[in-house]
């Protein structure tokens, strides 16, 4: 791939991504695509499309004042651009397009696979892509942990659910300047329903699970299912690769597969536990690792994973029936599996010399908290305690389930603080305390209300006893915490260190 111009012809980028051309000026030329005014400078292109907040077409003025050279938008301007502009439907599908055609579409010299879903999704990614790369394909990862271009892992923000277009199409290109020959981008439904992929060829996508979560920003199931889908309706409206296949590889044991299976797709494939076309037995399981019995189109193996429980089972399963969907034997496939580092903040066992287990995982649904205890019972020969909270502006509705299954499946449950935004925290914890209430729990002897996460997880290591597992869900690998509109630092592993460290553990030096 060619290192692109510094400039580019605004009327050559607006056919490049099917945008219209009428009227503009013909030797008008770009340096950059720009969706935030505080980012142009002269000579930008600027797209103004309606946000969640606020509304592009109101900072169309304070482009064209920064050196805008076009404006590409929804409507004409109240004030008018005073620069040339471009008139389309959708500016969240055309800043895609034009995003994708600055980079030079680089989605189109790679095999590209998605994996959506509500849990499990960046497990999964990372897991395809480790095995891709141990397969001796080269493979790039763009996931809500981080990207990986080669050798180099870069940072894909705060809080990120998928990168916006420019970030994303910008990475696939550094992954096409890398020598990567295929790419993994996890798929978030907010990331789908703002159109981020949308200018993007997908030839494989993977479904993990889809249980309720984001109802705050889809208004319904069906809404939030349908975001889903829109990674499966790429397979059949993208670019089609010469002798690639478009692939699904979806859940059967999950309730909306049905949904899933009727949206075209060359191939389908199926993974579940006891059937579908790759089908699982779970035969050993402990901690930090399972041993699974596999049966699929490649043949039979023997499969360990150093990822404890049964959904990770199913990750698994997900993550072979796409690796040898794209010509990695079973038995490759199966060491690399083997050899997976992990995902930080995904069952992340935190190891300090301490009589107990502790681990920190993401788990932030009802379904993923419940998965979670479940497995840490598996292995906890003591008590489990569980440390979260919800998120503010965020799903009300998933509160008191989750408080509920803390109080019934862990020994005790520490409520506490997790990103409460412009929410009032203790009106969050009232709430998941109604929610423990209505399961029979009492407060002091089931759960403990710890606004502060610091003391929060403080308490929990005070409190644990040798062989208890304590488990802090919620952020994960996360590095900062919204009260309000500001992000503070924060980490689970740094507090759960601090916390461990006053109790005399301390990791030693390797």
């Amino acid at each position: 791939m060619n290192a692109r111009p510094p400039t580019r012809s605004l009327t050559a980028l607006l056919l490049e991504a099917g945008l219209p051309v009428a009227s503009l000026p013909a030797h008008l030329h770009v340096v950059d695509v720009q969706a935030d005014s505080r980012s142009v400078r002269p000579g930008s292109l600027f797209v103004a499309y309606r946000g969640l907040e606020s509304d592009g077409h109101d900072f169309v003025e304070a482009a064209v004042r920064a050196g805008a050279a076009a404006v590409v938008a929804e409507r004409q301007p109240e004030r008018g651009a005073g620069v040339p502009l471009v008139l389309v439907p959708d500016g969240r599908a055309a800043w895609a397009w034009l995003c994708a055609a600055w980079e030079g579409f680089p989605t189109r010299q790679m095999r590209l696979a998605g994996v959506t879903g509500t849990d499990g999704k960046t497990t999964v990614a990372s897991l395809l892509q480790h095995v891709l790369s141990c397969s001796g394909l080269e493979t790039g990862l763009i996931s809500t942990v981080a990207a990986r271009v080669g050798r180099q892992l870069l940072d894909t923000g705060l809080h990120t659910s998928t990168p916006p277009p420019s970030q994303v199409q910008a990475l696939l290109a550094e992954m096409v300047v890398a020598g990567c020959r295929s790419a993994v981008v996890e798929a978030t439904s907010e990331g789908l329903a703002q159109k981020r992929l949308e200018a993007c060829d997908f030839d494989l996508a993977v479904l993990t699970n889809v249980t309720l979560d984001h109802l705050y920003f889809h208004g319904s199931f069906e809404a939030y299912r349908e975001a889903k889908a829109t990674l499966f309706r790429y397979l059949t409206g993208s670019l089609r690769k010469p002798g690639v296949e478009k692939v699904a590889v979806l859940n059967r044991d999950d309730p909306s597969h049905g949904h899933f299976a009727s949206i075209p797709a060359d191939i389908h494939l199926s993974y579940g536990q006891g059937r579908g076309d790759v089908s699982f037995a779970v035969l050993q399981q402990s901690a930090e690792q399972c041993l699974l019995a596999i049966e699929s189109p490649w043949g039979k193996a023997e499969v360990r994973a150093p990822l404890p429980g049964i959904y990770n089972a199913y990750n698994v399963a997900g993550t072979l029936a796409a690796a040898c969907a794209w010509g990695v034997t079973l038995e490759a496939a199966s060491a690399a599996i083997a050899t997976f580092p992990g995902v930080p903040g995904r069952a992340d066992f935190l190891r300090c010399g301490q009589p107990f287990d502790l681990v920190i995982d993401f788990a932030h649904t009802t379904n993923a908290l419940e998965q979670v205890l479940h497995a840490a019972r598996s292995w906890t020969i003591g008590r489990i305690i569980v440390v979260f909270g919800c998120a503010g502006e965020r799903d009300k509705s998933k509160r008191r389930p989750m408080a509920r299954a803390a109080v019934t499946l862990a020994n005790h449950a520490v409520f506490t603080a997790e990103d409460p935004r412009r929410e009032h925290l203790t009106g969050i914890l009232s709430e998941m305390e109604r929610g423990a209430c209505e399961a029979g729990a009492t407060t002091g002897r089931d759960y403990s209300v710890v606004p502060n996460r610091a003391e929060a997880i403080a308490y929990a290591v005070t409190i644990a006893r040798p062989g208890d597992t304590v488990l802090l869900c919620g952020k994960g690998h996360e590095q900062s915490m919204c009260y309000g509109r500001e992000e503070r630092p924060w980490s689970d592993h740094a507090a759960a260190r601090q916390a461990l460290a006053a109790r005399g553990y301390v990791a030693s030096e390797s």
